[in-house]
């Protein structure tokens, strides 16, 4: 799998913020199992109608991550990469590069939403290659598989509200990633399945979990004990995706659609979108006299920043609030 990682300036003026996209390419498993002998940083930087950073869409050699920013005075600011060859799996060092750009997320302040959409024409995610995990131990096997459920819960607590654009395929492993994921888009004719029964195995990157919590345990264990795949618009009767949208001639609708949910997100206050997210997802998970405690210290933390005076002022002067994250 490759991944390039893309972040893009709001067209309205917060160019201190930023959409991030994750782009993905093909299976999980290869870049979760596979290490180099070492590691290579790379940095660019070009203005416009420069070539040093790879186009989005670029096939990058062997397995790469990509991270390129869009600013105010060049269209991609800047490009930094780890990339290694095919050669040999490492079980020891499960999820490395994935773990990188979620690591890279985590310390960015300024992120206001991240995408994840596939360059893969129909295919969001196809989960873990088979043949590869046929070649592994049974001790490699269930390294790779914690390696996969420990990163699936990094995704998942993202301070950022993440999006995932299912336009395509997105099954066991990839329907996974986007369950670890805030909301989902998909496009009418996708495709979303937990189907490792199928295959003697059981969901192992947190979908036996996270599917019942959106769905209900009767219909969470209806689709895992047949390996049923679902379409968009069925996913969306049952609470799995937020929208859906047909598909379109170039294959994106269901990006697109995440892309207009991330511009109603921008909007509002950063602070108060991390802390909503984090009081949601501790809270669910708690009785609700121990929710109303996560939420009071949530909400203790908005109190003293300078966008909730914002927040105020805009609304007594009757103008649009200007946010700085702050």
């Amino acid at each position: 799998m490759h991944l390039i990682l893309t972040k893009v300036r709001p067209s309205r003026p917060l160019s201190i913020f930023k959409v991030v996209i994750v782009h993905l390419f093909s299976h999980l498993c290869p870049i979760f199992h596979q290490s180099p002998p070492s590691l290579k940083t790379q940095t660019h930087f070009r203005d416009r109608g420069g070539a040093d950073v790879p186009a989005e869409g670029t096939k990058l050699p062997g397995q790469s991550v990509c991270v390129s920013g869009r600013s105010p005075r060049a269209v991609l600011r800047g490009c930094w990469g780890v990339t290694h060859g095919l050669r040999g799996g490492d079980a020891t060092s499960p999820c490395l590069q994935m773990r990188e750009v979620v690591a890279h997320l985590h310390g960015d302040g300024a992120v206001r939403v991240v995408v994840f959409r596939s360059l893969v024409p129909g295919v969001f995610c196809a989960g873990a290659d088979l043949k590869e995990r046929a070649k592994m131990t049974n001790s490699e096997a269930e390294h790779l598989v914690h390696g996969l459920r420990s990163l699936m819960t990094e995704i998942a607590v993202l301070p950022m509200p993440t999006v995932a654009a299912v336009d395509g395929f997105a099954l066991g492993g990839g329907l996974e990633l986007a369950l670890a994921c805030d909301l989902r888009t998909a496009a009418s004719t996708a495709q979303m399945g937990l189907i490792e029964a199928t295959r003697g195995l059981l969901p192992g990157a947190g979908g036996s979990q996270r599917l019942p919590r959106l769905v209900g345990f009767a219909v969470a264990k209806e689709m895992i004990f047949t390996g049923q795949r679902v379409t968009g618009e069925r996913a969306l009767q049952l609470g799995l995706v937020n929208r859906v949208a047909e598909q379109n001639e170039a294959g994106d609708a269901a990006y697109r659609e995440a892309l207009q949910l991330a511009r109603q997100i921008l909007p509002q206050a950063p602070i108060a979108l991390r802390m909503v997210k984090e009081a949601i997802s501790r809270g669910v998970e708690v009785d609700i006299d121990t929710g109303m405690a996560i939420e009071g210290m949530c909400y203790a933390k908005v109190i003293p920043t300078r966008d909730r005076q914002e927040g105020m002022a805009a609304f007594i002067e009757k103008r649009p609030p200007r946010y700085t994250g702050q």
